[in-house]
């Protein structure tokens, strides 16, 4: 891979590293299925009593990260609060997860990045390959240049054992007017990314790992579109990455209409409930058990 200056170091330890899958699969047996994400936004920034710059940002990022760190099974800071920051920002997204590492913290950018070709590649190697200072564990993608222009990524991220998270089903409500288009064969779009991420996970899961580490990101609170437009989530066999937990309002019923079957996948994602407590950091961390009761409830 170019331009991200890969080591023979970095080389080995993505070869010791197991996939994605399998170690979101073990965090969240172990920890419960929360993700926590970290968006340093200015209001959120103010109420922590910080400023609206890149050492408030390290501050509350770092403190973030110890407190949920050790109690979610994954972390999502959030790229673009750190962008808005110009490169002391992205510095501080780079530092953040390379303490993440350190701990043994999983982490899923939030960069929603999706392009073709050699672009696609490009962001590949930013967010996913050994050597890049901005990889975490996993990324979040848009494929709505088609799945196929995702390959790439996906290409990139299984050399180095990490995952992606592909944009699927999504609660805002301009997404419907693209996500729950048909084909002319009548097949939803969301559904037919569905179909491309079983695809992209058919040899890890014929491998026997529990999760493929592509996984899809699906509203808790869509409703009953997951049924309406025919998407198959626990053929999908990878992780259900779904935001709408705590403050928005998801609770068992939501997540009994959306998920069914597939609710064992679900890694639910709160930001608002638990960073919300801070800026003490026991109040954060009691936060963060909450906030894993309440999802372990609705998933049961």
């Amino acid at each position: 891979m170019s331009g991200v200056g890969v080591t023979a170091g970095a080389v080995g330890e993505a070869l010791a590293r197991a996939p994605f899958g399998r170690r979101l699969a073990e965090a969240m047996a172990d920890r419960g299925p929360l993700c926590v994400g970290i968006d340093p936004h200015p209001a959120l920034l103010r109420a922590w009593g910080l400023a609206d710059d890149a050492a408030g940002l390290r501050d509350f990022s770092l403190r973030v990260l110890e407190a949920a760190g050790p109690r979610a099974a994954a972390l999502k800071p959030q790229s673009a609060f750190f962008e808005r920051h110009g490169s002391r920002g992205v510095a501080v997204l780079e530092d953040l997860l390379a303490a993440a590492r350190d701990l043994g913290v999983l982490t899923i950018v939030d960069a929603k990045r999706g392009d073709s070709g050699s672009t696609m590649l490009g962001y590949a190697e930013a967010y996913l390959a050994d050597g890049s200072p901005l990889a975490g564990d996993a990324v979040t993608l848009s494929p709505y240049l088609g799945f196929g222009s995702l390959a790439p990524a996906i290409e990139v991220a299984g050399a180095a054992g990490r995952g992606v998270f592909v944009l699927a089903l999504t609660s805002n409500p301009e997404g419907a007017s693209v996500q729950h288009a048909r084909d002319a064969d009548g097949v939803a779009v969301a559904a037919r990314i569905a179909q491309g991420a079983e695809r992209a996970n058919a040899a890890e899961r014929a491998a026997g790992e529990t999760l493929g580490s592509v996984g899809l990101v699906v509203g808790a609170t869509v409703g009953d579109a997951v049924r309406d437009l025919g998407l198959d989530l626990a053929g999908v066999g990878g992780p259900l990455l779904a935001p709408g937990f705590g403050a928005q309002g998801a609770g068992a019923a939501d997540v009994a209409a959306v998920f069914g079957a597939a609710r064992s996948a679900v890694l639910a994602s709160t930001s608002r409930a638990v960073l919300a407590a801070g800026p003490d950091t026991g109040a954060l961390r009691a936060a963060t058990d909450r906030a894993t009761a309440d999802v372990g409830a609705a998933l049961a």
